[in-house]
């Protein structure tokens, strides 16, 4: 738990957040144990931006990736943050309820499912009704 923590740690780094100097970085991991991580990438049309586990699940996708195991979420301040509402509908598209989100907590790792952050998720069996 602690290594995958760690890999979304390091993607903070690589945060392009120029107007709000608040980078986060994910780091996703896949049923077959391969890791994909993601930063924030801001724009002046904020629309526009990129959230990090957007990212890392973009490029996951990409390379073939449907099933998932979970994902870790830092920021620089380490101060809590959890995926925003858009990011966990997204996970939520590829991931079963129980689907493990290790955020980092002001006083060390808080693990969630997505069930918690996300209890009334719009459904694929919703859509295709």
């Amino acid at each position: 738990m602690s290594e995958l923590l760690e890999e979304a740690r390091a993607a903070v780094d690589a945060a392009y957040a120029p107007y709000s100097e608040y980078g986060v970085g994910a780091a996703l991991r896949t049923a077959d144990g391969t890791v994909y991580t993601g930063c924030n990438i801001e724009n002046a049309n904020f629309s526009n931006s990129l959230h990090a586990e957007e990212v890392a699940l973009g490029t996951a996708v990409r390379d073939g990736h449907r099933e998932f195991d979970r994902v870790a979420v830092s920021s620089a301040e380490r101060d809590g943050v959890t995926p925003c509402g858009m990011c966990r509908q997204s996970l939520a598209e590829f991931c079963e309820e129980s689907f493990l989100v290790v955020c980092e907590g002001e006083d060390g790792p808080v693990e969630y499912e997505l069930g918690e952050l996300l209890p009334e998720t719009i459904s694929r069996e919703m859509v295709e009704r």
